[in-house]
């Protein structure tokens, strides 16, 4: 965040701001000589500062002296989308009491609601969700409250949102859905709760890649249980591969012996010939693979 200030008190005030001195603050601001919403070049505020850096009297003293609690710097930040981004849930309660809207949105589309999702604040979420804000907000590429908070495997946000009405199977624009991201990324947990609540666990993205052939390809045992419970069925993708071809090209052994635990079929062709043709570097992998080839031949 740029300090740059329009002028030596305007400065004065923004230190005030950002170091919580609220004697300072008040004195700056009682003078008459500064206005309580200067700016910085890009925008900034000082109410702001004082919102992204907690210091929740500072904030209110600014309000009450005349800070316009909705102004926006030029990426479209708020001082409530500041104060949720990093988890104030003082701040975003007193903004609210001054009439704070939950509707302004950054450049990239993203509200109070998704930064607070995405950072794993679940106070503020519930907060936020208490005074209007919409679990259907959706950042520019499609990513949904939801999705952000299954990404970052923050399971008691993702579960608020699913109570209080979040689309499980709303997909961003490339087609990755919250289970697919929360399956790529290792969150088991996460995994869990969103099948629960009716996840479709075979939804691919565009590229045709599935949760369970992106658990197989990372390695994440933990996940890949949690799918197989929902549904045993081990077929092929769209293009051709399995979850057994993902978890070989990734390299990962205790995988490839969890999928063949689960009856997955490693006679299947690969009908996109993903898998390399020299697997040397997999030596150990074949050896896994062998018997159960041999067995299908």
């Amino acid at each position: 965040m740029s300090f740059k200030k329009e002028t030596p008190l305007a400065n004065a005030v923004f230190w005030a701001a950002r170091k919580g001195n609220l004697a300072l603050l008040q004195l700056l601001l009682n003078s008459g000589r500064v206005d309580a919403d200067c700016k910085d070049s890009y925008g900034t505020t000082a109410l702001m500062v004082a919102s992204y850096s907690g210091h929740h009297e500072c904030a209110r003293e600014l309000v009450m002296q005349g800070a316009n609690v909705n102004l926006q710097r030029e990426t479209g930040s708020t001082a409530l989308f500041l104060a949720a981004q990093q988890g104030y849930n003082d701040i975003v309660k007193m903004l609210f009491e001054f009439g704070a809207s939950t509707e302004f949105r950054t450049k990239e589309g993203g509200t109070a609601l998704s930064a607070a999702c995405q950072h794993g604040h679940s106070r503020v979420v519930e907060t936020l969700l208490k005074n209007g804000a919409s679990v259907h907000d959706q950042l520019n590429d499609g990513a949904t409250p939801l999705f952000l908070a299954s990404q970052e495997g923050h399971l008691t946000v993702a579960r608020q949102l699913l109570t209080s009405g979040a689309k499980v199977n709303q997909q961003r624009q490339d087609g990755a859905s919250p289970l697919w991201m929360a399956a790529q990324m290792g969150h088991s947990e996460v995994v869990r709760v969103l099948l629960l609540r009716g996840a479709d666990r075979d939804a691919d993205r565009q590229d045709g890649s599935t949760a369970l052939f992106k658990a197989a390809f990372k390695g994440h045992n933990a996940v890949i249980e949690e799918l197989l419970k929902f549904s045993p069925a081990l077929g092929l993708l769209k293009n051709g591969s399995t979850a057994l071809h993902a978890a070989v090209m990734g390299g990962n052994i205790k995988t490839v012996a969890l999928l063949l635990s689960a009856n997955a079929d490693p006679s299947l062709p690969n009908k996109n010939n993903d898998l390399p043709a020299d697997l040397t570097k997999n030596e150990c992998i074949l050896r896994i693979l062998r018997p159960n080839l041999s067995n299908g031949s």
